[in-house]
């Protein structure tokens, strides 16, 4: 297996069974010839993904977090659904090959996709990369055009005209996570009731409807390893649908750090986009209006609400890690993260 500084030794209380994974894999998946090696990607804090290898043919394993996960969430066969059909006219979404639902395999749902090879930037510039505004830029812009590319797409040239439920999107956004967040919260908290009310009260009525990922960023992505300027691949499909293509941007401003911007506080960080030469928050909602036409005039509600949605998500992670079901150490402030989610929405919303 080809060395990764993505990959990890696993982790011990997310090892992977093969004893009933391996004659399955060689029954069903095309390449599966040859020694099986297996090694964990270490990155990303919700869905568990591995390195298969059979000899030099090498697939991604992914499967749902470990414990109790929300309800249509997580969910591994709509992103196989996706993936097998989206790679056709989206060429930075790695293909789906196989999807097994038979929990006696690994004891969840889990599907095999294609392996891409490139590089993630995380919360910082590799040492390779760094100090360089231009790069910072064209990264920067990279990032945007693979949402606006995804928006601009017809979901029924790929086969997924029928995915989700477009209407009434925005508002069974809010109130579904309004319920995660009650189902998940260690503690009452009247800020974030303030901010969910706030949403509410002035919710928008959708102008579009595109293919969402529902969470494209930075760390998200794959690129190129010599010429990060390029994008390889879109990562983490799970929760893609059709909806209110606002929402995917709202998102990504929610990770894109302005440095000067006083919202810009406290542990909610995970793109390096304060560095110089990356694109303002301003210059990205300029530059995605620009690539597809939209309206993006109230974007500061999207960008609102990406910061409530992120703290449900954060929440639900940490509400895992405090009842045992995870031993990662690295949800152990995953509360402070909550705490300053809560305050950059109020701070974006002005309440």
């Amino acid at each position: 297996m080809e060395k990764d500084a993505e990959l990890i030794d696993i982790r011990p209380d997310e090892i992977l069974d093969t004893t009933r994974l391996e004659p399955f894999l060689r029954e069903n998946l095309e390449g599966a010839k040859g020694p099986m090696e297996v090694a964990q990607f270490g990155g990303g804090n919700a869905n568990l993904t591995y390195m298969i290898a059979f000899g030099e043919n090498e697939f991604v394993l992914r499967r749902p977090p470990l414990g109790p996960v929300a309800p249509s969430a997580h969910d591994m066969k709509r992103e196989h659904h996706v993936l097998a059909n989206l790679y056709k006219e989206y060429p930075l979404a790695p293909r789906s090959f196989l999807l097994c639902e038979d929990h006696d395999i690994i004891g969840a749902d889990f599907h095999m996709l294609e392996r891409k090879n490139g590089i993630v930037i995380r919360a910082t510039m590799p040492e390779k990369f760094a100090g360089n505004p231009t790069l910072n830029q064209r990264i920067g812009l990279a990032v945007v055009d693979a949402l606006a590319d995804l928006h601009s797409l017809d979901p029924n040239k790929v086969g997924l005209g029928d995915l989700g439920k477009p209407e009434g999107f925005v508002e069974r956004q809010l109130t579904g996570w309004t319920k995660r967040w009650h189902k998940a919260k260690d503690a009452d908290n009247p800020d974030f009731d303030r901010l969910a009310q706030w949403l509410l009260d002035t919710r928008q009525e959708s102008k579009y409807t595109t293919l969402l990922h529902n969470d494209l960023k930075l760390d998200n992505m794959l690129l190129n390893a010599e010429d990060p300027g390029k994008a390889e691949a879109v990562l983490d499909w799970d929760m893609c649908t059709r909806g209110d293509p606002l929402m995917d941007l709202g998102n990504l401003l929610n990770y894109w750090i302005d440095s000067t911007d006083p919202i810009e506080k406290g542990s909610v960080t995970s793109m390096p986009t304060q560095d110089e030469g990356f694109p303002t928050r301003t210059d990205v909602v300029k530059h995605y209006t620009e690539r597809t036409g939209f309206n993006t005039s109230n974007i500061d509600w999207y960008h609102a609400f990406g910061a409530f949605k992120l703290t449900v998500v954060i929440q639900q992670i940490y509400i895992r890690y405090l009842r045992g079901q995870t031993q990662d150490k690295r949800f152990a402030d995953f509360g402070i993260r909550v705490r300053d989610l809560i305050n950059k929405g109020i701070l974006i919303a002005g309440i």
